[in-house]
């Protein structure tokens, strides 16, 4: 088979600020590096696209972490913490903290059911044995993050994701009491399943988030 330089390389993505943000600078550098490769790129869920890579659909996919799949390997790239975000009016806005009883109680706009984020999430409430007051679930973190900003409800997020809004005084953001973790990394199928080609496509993504970080 053909390496990733004339071959395909087909790429996943459960983040849809990682889409916007660091993706398109990791394409640019792959079509330059490969100019007779094809690369596309798929959205969905982390499991979503966990279950595309077993089945062939996809070659690799950047997803929360961790994946609860022996055939998976994967490699932290980023991580962040989960706060709590609502609009400036609301009546905790100077609050700096909130707890887990109180985050249940307001009407809470999430992302859908199927990543590990969400999953998180669901396992933080369970954990304070707390039933969370879901009025809204989303395909799309930047549609909660709309959302709240029209003040429809308190969502949560990933800091540095809603750091603009923030800065831009279009939101504000409580640390929650408990703390959530969030981390995103490259997904791939474990050595000896995958073709070569295909090991060799995962190196290149992996080269190339590499010079992301030193330029």
């Amino acid at each position: 088979m053909a390496g990733a330089e004339y071959g395909r390389l087909r790429i996943g993505t459960a983040s849809g600020t990682f889409a916007m943000n660091q993706l398109p600078n990791i394409l640019g550098k792959l079509r330059d590096k490969f100019p007779n490769a094809e690369l596309s790129v798929a959205s969905g869920t982390s499991q979503t696209l966990v279950d595309k890579m077993m089945h062939g659909e996809i070659d690799m996919a950047f997803v929360s972490l961790p994946v609860d799949n022996l055939n998976i390997s994967t490699e932290s790239i980023f991580s962040d913490e989960i706060v709590a975000v609502a609009y400036p009016e609301h009546p905790l806005a100077k609050e700096k903290f909130i707890s887990a009883a109180t985050l249940a109680g307001e009407k809470l706009i999430l992302g859908e059911r199927g990543g590990n984020t969400r999953r998180m999430i669901d396992e933080f409430f369970q954990a304070a044995n707390v039933k969370p007051n879901i009025i809204m679930e989303l395909s799309r973190q930047e549609a909660v993050t709309k959302m709240v900003e029209r003040g429809l409800g308190v969502g949560m997020a990933g800091a540095k994701s809603v750091a603009r809004e923030i800065r831009d005084r279009k939101l504000v953001s409580w640390l929650i009491e408990g703390e959530i973790k969030w981390e995103l990394g490259l997904a791939w199928l474990a050595a000896g399943i995958i073709p070569r080609s295909g090991r060799s496509s995962s190196g290149c993504v992996r080269k190339a988030l590499a010079n992301g970080r030193r330029n």
